[in-house]
């Protein structure tokens, strides 16, 4: 007997067969789960249907004889009739009050600000946001997700500005759970990951400027309106993909670390002091310059230019001096 060794050309066709024999996993990404409604009932009409199938297994248990007719000396109940059949009793009783256990089971409450998200054997079967009294499914597993408008501060965050000096930012976020399917399956924990995401926002947002511009009056972190919008739209855009929406971000406490505090504040008193030293020599200036030409309008004086110079030099060497106290910046 000899035998054949299979060809090229078939090996090559039944491994383009297989594909389509083998059934292929599906794979779920994020980007598949979407909430939708979940199955539920009015809650009265599975009460309703608990209440009759319990009525009837009562009647049921009375026809086999099982409950007593007598208690405590009292005739409570009717004389049974004989039963012909306590099999076929027995089971419809038994029948009854798994349909009683399986309509008061499912029986629940759903709250306004809460959802019930629903699954099976750990496949997503949609959420109710229904409130009152419901019925769900046993059979099905339920978790409840508070999709409320919540708020949050923060510690204070370390981080660094532009200019790579430590600061300590603190930040108030309100948000809610938007999409149940995403923050419950998407994300391990979306309350968890929203306070990390805080800090990497915090992070980006607070580098982008300096804390403060002694030398200019270019844009700092001092506009706390501008640097909300910069952390809002950073949060939103990061926590939108685990079901989370964010309403707000916005910086309640920004101050430098302690460890360079004392030097900031000194920079911050010396700047203060050039600009106000310049605003009284801006003042004095303008007061000489009206002077003099007040003085050569009029035709009081002719002055050449020594003349001139030396008529400013001394006139603003008079007002600065006269303006005293008010040149010195007050410290506290």
């Amino acid at each position: 007997m000899t035998t054949h060794a299979p060809t090229a050309d078939a090996a090559l066709a039944a491994t383009a067969v297989l594909p389509a024999v083998l059934p292929t996993a599906a794979t779920v990404t994020v980007s598949d789960l979407v909430e939708r409604p979940g199955r539920c009932l009015p809650g009265w009409t599975a009460a309703l249907t608990a209440l009759v199938a319990a009525a009837a297994g009562g009647w049921l248990l009375w026809r086999t004889g099982a409950l007593p007719e007598r208690l405590a000396g009292h005739t409570v109940l009717p004389e049974a009739p004989a039963p012909r059949d306590l099999t076929g009793l027995w089971g419809a009783v038994l029948l009854l009050g798994a349909l009683t256990a399986f309509a008061a089971g499912g029986l629940t409450r759903g709250r306004p600000g809460k959802v019930w998200v629903l699954t099976r054997h750990g496949a997503y079967q949609g959420s109710v946001r229904e409130t009152g009294l419901l019925w769900i499914s046993p059979l099905l597993g339920r978790r409840r997700m508070d999709v409320s408008l919540r708020h949050w501060r923060s510690r204070a965050i370390e981080t660094v500005d532009a200019d790579g000096t430590p600061l300590h930012a603190s930040v108030l976020i309100v948000w809610r759970v938007r999409d149940t399917a995403r923050a419950a399956f998407a994300i391990d924990d979306h309350s968890r990951y929203l306070r990390e995401q805080v800090e990497c926002a915090v992070t980006r947002a607070v580098s982008r400027l300096p804390a403060d511009d002694f030398r200019g009056s270019g844009p700092t972190l001092r506009d706390s309106e501008r640097l909300g919008d910069q952390l809002t739209r950073l949060l939103a855009a990061d926590m939108r993909p685990v079901g989370v929406e964010v309403f707000s971000a916005q910086p309640v406490r920004l101050e430098y670390a302690p460890e360079v505090a004392a030097a900031m504040r000194r920079a911050q008193v010396t700047a203060l002091d050039a600009r106000h030293r310049r605003a009284v020599l801006d003042d004095v200036l303008a007061a000489v310059a009206e002077t003099v030409r007040g003085l050569t309008d009029r035709g009081l004086v002719q002055l050449d230019d020594y003349e001139r110079k030396s008529l400013v030099r001394d006139l603003t060497v008079a007002f600065y001096t006269a303006r005293g106290p008010a040149a010195e910046v007050p410290r506290k």
